[in-house]
């Protein structure tokens, strides 16, 4: 992927990439296999290549500051959950950071966003604190949802955060009301939908897919491709190589990106909120990445080699972008400058989280009815 400084030229040349069809998909040299069946390829392999505008140094300083950020909360929170302060699963999405973070920059504030239950990173992207982030995960009352809703239902619609689901693809539908309603309302929103690769093959995908198409929803679908469906690879499970080309049969626009890089995310997802916002309807965006952590929280990871792991983490996320900011000019004491702040914030985040009160037993039964109006009717 090649920086442009015309963004203008870089969107035509996207648009003609969502436009192609299967025979220019890319195939890796290293395999077989195109990228988005394999759990060995590098993101950087996807299939659809574009030029990518270059973002401002600036703000891909905020985006590392904000990608430490969630990568070291994750941490914590991994080892808050080996020291039994954790109830319930947890998933981090530890190398998913850069589709999160390009996609939070690429749309606007009112936007809408549904996610899986691996969506710690999707809240922090969004603006969500990471104190109150972290005392949700906890079950503390100063949690975004006072504790209730804890790691796998993360929610804060103040951010634009409608709703982590417990339930594979059960949030893609319900993006798919929020573009409604927006459409509907005559506004200029647009929902956007993560979801895993295990998703793919579910119904309600396919139902919401044909709909929105034929609707025109201003909706963005977005897979952040891991590899890996829990503890099973890709390549056991799909009947398909390039995942990202059948959703095409619903007349949708759709494209194979590096996940790994946010200035590729911001374009890719900058030009799916175009086209949604001007009528044109969704895209389906499949970004290739890389869970470097197990599927949850005391995951032994037996279903795969460590060699696979180091091979992927040195082309994470992190690294990606540590490497923008170092041909960019950023001498690598800035960098660690920010590693420290980050590191004695998120510390700060843990102390808050720990000390926050469990909520009241009450708590059980408030916020599950609307209360009836006071007054006369």
């Amino acid at each position: 992927m090649k920086p442009v400084k015309d963004a203008n030229s870089a969107g035509i040349v996207a648009r003609d990439a969502l436009q192609s069809d299967s025979a220019a998909a890319a195939q890796p040299e290293e395999s077989s296999a195109p990228a988005s069946i394999t759990t060995d390829v590098l993101p950087s392999d996807a299939a659809i290549d574009f030029d990518v505008p270059a973002l401002p140094t600036e703000m891909l300083l905020e985006m590392y500051r904000k990608a430490v950020t969630i990568r070291l909360m994750e941490n914590a929170l991994l080892a808050a959950a080996e020291e039994g302060q954790i109830g319930g699963a947890m998933h981090t999405a530890i190398g998913h950071e850069a589709n999160a973070i390009g996609a939070a920059f690429a749309l606007r504030k009112g936007d809408y966003i549904t996610c899986t239950y691996r969506g710690h990173h999707h809240g922090l992207a969004w603006g969500m604190d990471p104190g109150r982030a972290i005392a949700e995960v906890m079950g503390r009352s100063d949690g975004f949802a006072k504790g209730k809703g804890g790691s796998m239902h993360f929610v804060s619609p103040e951010h634009g955060m409608m709703g982590a689901n417990g339930i594979v693809a059960a949030q893609v539908p319900h993006a798919a009301g929020l573009a409604l309603a927006s459409h509907l309302r005559g506004e200029d929103r647009v929902a956007i939908t993560f979801f895993g690769d295990g998703a793919l093959f579910q119904g309600v995908m396919h139902e919401t897919f044909n709909i929105a198409a034929k609707w025109k929803l201003p909706l963005i679908f977005y897979c952040e491709n891991n590899r890996y469906s829990e503890m099973t690879p890709i390549w056991r499970t799909s009947s398909i190589e390039d995942i990202f080309l059948f959703p095409r049969s619903y007349g949708m626009a759709t494209m194979q990106i590096d996940g790994n890089d946010v200035e590729v995310v911001h374009a890719a997802v900058s030009l799916a909120a175009e086209r949604a916002r001007a009528g044109s309807g969704p895209t389906f965006i499949e970004g290739i990445t890389y869970r470097l952590a197990g599927h949850m929280a005391g995951d032994l990871e037996t279903y795969r080699p460590p060699e696979e792991v180091e091979k992927q983490e040195a082309y994470g996320p992190l690294a990606v972008l540590r490497a923008k900011l170092k041909s960019r000019g950023v001498d690598e004491e800035s960098i660690a400058g920010i590693d420290e702040e980050v590191d004695d914030l998120v510390d700060e985040a843990v102390a808050f989280a720990e000390k926050s009160p469990w909520p009241d037993a009450a708590e059980t039964y408030r916020d599950v009815f609307v209360e009836a109006a006071t007054g006369d009717a």
